[in-house]
């Protein structure tokens, strides 16, 4: 019995310990190297317009920010750091997010603490490890096609571009192999929903596939804006064609 009192009271422990209730979302950064009072800026995109939209601006103080407020579904968002060569994309969803900012490359900077942000690095590091291949042929051959084209040597640049376009294709397809997978093995993932919706926008893809994927989906993930718009695609890929004939009356019952 005491053990079961104290492993209730852990429990409860453990929640109590939380900062962010349901619905709100704390961003703790740090922010090593970088001078106080640099802005940071919380980016996301207005829903009428869809043009990006400053939601919130903090600033670095002894190398950390922190942002918190309300959010009512995960989004993809930005945050911009004053000065720094890109924006540092993340998941701005209900729970504690955990951002580390490397100053000198933003592009590895460290996100984690919610579920999708922690599938989104992951999902990222395999991709890009799919995409090896095109930035290894890409680094090898700049210079070579560089003075190809200022001697205006054909053969050789025909000979590259080719090259590229085919490891291109092979990594084009090995990527939608993952995106596949991805979907079908995390159906409570922000991403697979992304996925899903993606690939409503490709016109080669198998409607009654994408339809299976997004039915075992995870309910939440269904009532978010993506999983909404995945809904409506489907139901207009269902629709009779412009122009179709529609069958004689009476000629099926």
């Amino acid at each position: 019995m005491k053990k079961i009192f104290f492993l209730l009271t852990a429990s409860v422990a453990i929640i109590s310990c939380s900062k962010v209730k349901d619905g709100e979302y704390l961003i703790t950064g740090t922010a090593k190297g970088i001078e106080n009072g640099k802005t940071i800026v919380l980016q996301g995109q207005d829903p009428a317009t869809k043009m990006p939209l400053a939601l919130d601006t903090v600033k670095v103080q002894d190398g950390k920010f922190e942002i918190k407020g309300k959010v009512t579904e995960p989004a993809f968002h930005t945050l911009i750091l004053q000065g720094a060569n890109g924006p540092i994309p993340f998941i701005l969803e209900t729970g504690e997010i955990t951002i580390a900012i490397d100053k000198d490359s933003i592009h590895k900077t460290k996100i984690s603490g919610t579920y999708n942000n922690d599938e989104y690095t992951t999902f990222n590091a395999e991709l890009t490890k799919t995409q090896k291949r095109l930035v290894d042929f890409q680094k090898k051959n700049t210079q070579k096609m560089q003075t190809a084209q200022q001697t205006q040597d054909t053969a050789t640049i025909n000979g590259l571009m080719k090259e590229f376009m085919a490891i291109q294709t092979e990594v084009q397809a090995d990527s939608k192999k993952k995106y596949l997978a991805y979907a079908e093995s995390h159906p409570k993932s922000y991403i697979s929903a992304l996925i899903i919706q993606g690939m409503l926008g490709d016109p080669s893809t198998d409607v009654k596939k994408a339809e299976a994927l997004y039915n075992s989906l995870d309910e939440s993930l269904k009532n978010t804006t993506p999983g909404k718009e995945i809904k409506t695609k489907l139901g207009q890929a269902k629709m009779p064609s412009v122009g179709a004939t529609a069958p004689p009356v009476g000629s099926a019952k």
